[in-house]
């Protein structure tokens, strides 16, 4: 089965010297952009006890700090320059092995960027609803988010899905926002802001990330070493840098099998040295004589 170049992509041009932008994804970056400094300014005037409503001294509302603005924001750019401009157009026109590195910016990058810049009570509100905080307990504990982001990864790789997505825009779509939202659960006992929400403990978060190099490293291991093209609608592509659809194959799954799985291998590595602070600080704490002199 071929996927004709010409036909599935009338307009492809790699822009070396333009940088092509999608206003679907401006707007929406735009939106979530406005939503967070609208947020913040709320959080100003109720901790300062503006607007005719103050807020209580039990429940605060800190402003994002500058560095949390500044990884939020960091967040919505890494969005941006992934589907926009250079690699968007190579992973979509050219190269399964760029599509790889897109994927890994919008799953690894992305989520803890926008997760560490957002104070918890923003998010307080969209859990209001009962049926929204039920949904959202289930979906954030760490069994439930490892499943929905690696069954969602391993199925989009499947030739027959991931080629539909290549071949159709509104699927290539569907895609990537199910890779980004389950990212941000996949994330979430790693990071999360709310305390309703927990974060797992050090020792179980040092047993996640483990556990969650090792579903990446199956398939990644079933691309880099297939002996056939699992994905054709690049084998259509105008060729760049002499680098033929089979190798292209092959480095996209080595992309994933390296840079991927070892990813939280030195997640692993911040999380050890956390806890040993972590344990530091309580048997400082612990030795503090408090009693008057």
């Amino acid at each position: 089965m071929t996927f004709p170049l010409a036909l599935l992509h009338p307009v492809a041009d790699l822009r070396w010297t333009g940088f092509s932008v999608h206003p679907s994804t401006v707007i929406g970056l735009a939106a979530i952009g406005a939503w967070y400094l609208w947020s913040a300014r709320r959080g100003d005037a109720g901790e300062a006890g503006g607007a005719g409503s103050p807020r209580p001294a039990a429940s605060p509302r800190p402003s994002p700090s500058p560095l949390q603005r500044v990884s939020f924001f960091a967040g919505l750019l890494v969005i941006f320059l992934s589907l926009n401009g250079p690699v968007h157009d190579l992973s979509d026109y050219y190269l399964f092995s760029a599509h790889m590195v897109q994927h890994l910016l919008l799953t690894l990058i992305m989520p803890p960027l926008l997760l560490l810049g957002t104070p918890g009570w923003m998010l307080e509100p969209l859990l209001r609803p009962r049926p929204v905080a039920a949904v959202a307990r289930l979906v954030t504990r760490p069994i439930a988010a490892y499943a929905l982001f690696n069954v969602t990864v391993a199925a989009w790789h499947v030739p027959a899905l991931y080629n539909s997505a290549v071949a159709h825009h509104e699927v290539h779509i569907a895609q990537h926002l199910m890779f980004m939202a389950t990212a941000m659960l996949m994330w979430w006992p790693l990071l999360s802001p709310l305390p309703k929400l927990p974060r797992l403990p050090y020792p179980g978060q040092l047993l996640y990330c483990f556990l969650m190099s090792v579903p990446m490293t199956v398939v990644a291991v079933y691309i880099a070493m297939a002996d056939n093209l699992l994905y054709p609608g690049y084998a259509s592509a105008p060729r760049l840098w002499g680098i033929s659809p089979m190798l292209d194959q092959h480095i996209g799954g080595l992309i994933m099998w390296v840079p991927g799985g070892l990813f939280f291998y030195a997640v692993m590595t911040v999380v050890f040295f956390k806890w040993s602070q972590h344990q530091q600080d309580d048997e400082a704490g612990a030795q503090v004589d408090w009693r008057p002199a």
